[in-house]
């Protein structure tokens, strides 16, 4: 796999030898942009940052990893921390950080030991006077975004807020803040070190009705059905979910890339898939999801807060045949309306899975109202 290279802190020398400039036009060049789940290209993001006029800058590796169904960042912890850090290493060498800090998912706290093992070592090897600080979250989903994360680690409440600024500008402290995920930073050192290194890898977690769910390393553009067999389900395969936010749709051949996904109403985001069989209910996963968003809202805006409570209040509703046409019209009408009125980017996918589940799938819940 390409994510497991390493780099040996090769991509490190040679990026002190290119300069800021120099590694940012190579990132330009090789085409890296996040994988998160919103693509933005990283030499910007970090051409942004560098030149961000302040007296302290930071650098932040979102490993905070709480989409359900989502694990690659936990497989390069624990496959190749290595090259990880040595990412973290550029970053902070491009923008002139000498502070760095990796928010670790909370359920991820039993790795934390062997990554400061593996930061003390590169640190040592490096000679670099980057100072890395590992943050453990307290299982959050909502610390997942980047404003969120910034908020928790000052040590305030980890609740998002308005943008702009953008971290960038303004991050941790008020300072300028590149955020960057696991995946990312590991292909960093990749990018600048390996002339054969291809953009269009991805790391896909599939999970769900699939006897083999993993982590698959597939060009961008792979058909569903290729990945779908590499997981070998026992039985048809009736819809795939992206996660919890992307939303699902029907079992069908088709290319997995964000324009061919976005056409189904969908996000393919962070490149997970949730296969679900024939014998699986619809309900019951909208039912799961649902309950999902309402614990996991941090509470600060009342469509997120109160929406998805009712959501799933309404889902139970139909779930014991009590419901009629127009409660899931409401359910429909309420979904709409929180993905429109939200404050951060969960509360405006929060309703994804209902709305989508709702456009293909309505006669389940016809069937159980």
């Amino acid at each position: 796999m390409q994510i497991l290279r390493k780099t040996d802190l090769e991509a490190f020398r040679k990026a002190r030898e290119l300069g800021p400039a120099g590694v940012i036009s190579l990132l330009k060049e090789k085409g890296l942009s996040g994988r998160g789940g919103a693509a933005f290209p990283v030499w910007k993001k970090w051409e942004y940052t560098l030149n961000a006029q302040a007296d302290e800058k930071f650098v932040l590796c979102n490993a905070d990893e709480g989409e359900p169904g989502t694990f690659k960042d936990k497989f390069i912890i624990k496959n190749n921390p290595e090259t990880l850090i040595e990412g973290i290493l550029i970053a902070a060498q491009v923008i002139g950080a000498t502070r760095a800090f990796i928010y670790l998912r909370g359920e991820y706290e039993h790795l934390r030991r062997g990554l400061e093992r593996v930061i003390d070592s590169i640190l040592k090897e490096s000679k670099s006077e980057v100072e890395i600080n590992i943050v453990v979250g307290a299982g959050a989903y909502v610390c997942g975004e980047e404003t969120a994360i910034i908020k928790s680690i000052e040590g305030f409440r980890g609740q998002p807020y308005f943008k702009p600024p953008y971290p960038p500008v303004e991050g941790l402290w008020g300072k300028p803040t590149i955020v960057n995920n696991v995946e990312t930073l590991a292909n960093v050192p990749q990018a600048i070190l390996f002339d054969d290194w291809i953009e269009d890898l991805r790391l896909f977690s599939l999970s769900g009705n699939v006897t083999k769910p993993g982590i698959y390393e597939l060009t961008e553009g792979t058909n569903l059905s290729e990945l779908i067999a590499l997981g070998k389900p026992k039985n048809r395969i009736k819809a795939v979910y992206f996660g919890c936010f992307g939303g699902c749709m029907p079992y069908a051949a088709m290319e997995l890339s964000p324009e061919k996904v976005c056409v189904k109403n969908c996000a393919i985001g962070s490149y997970s898939i949730i296969a679900v069989d024939e014998k699986q209910s619809i309900l019951d996963v909208a039912l799961s999801v649902a309950e999902f968003y309402a614990h996991e809202s941090c509470g600060k805006c009342t469509p997120c807060r109160e929406g998805t409570i009712r959501i799933w209040e309404l889902l139970e509703k139909i779930k014991k045949k009590k419901a009629t046409n127009d409660d899931i019209d409401t359910l429909k009408d309420l979904a709409e309306q929180i993905r429109e009125t939200s404050l951060c980017g969960l509360g405006q996918t929060a309703t994804t899975h209902v709305l989508t589940a709702l456009a293909h799938f309505r006669n389940e819940f016809v069937k159980e109202a």
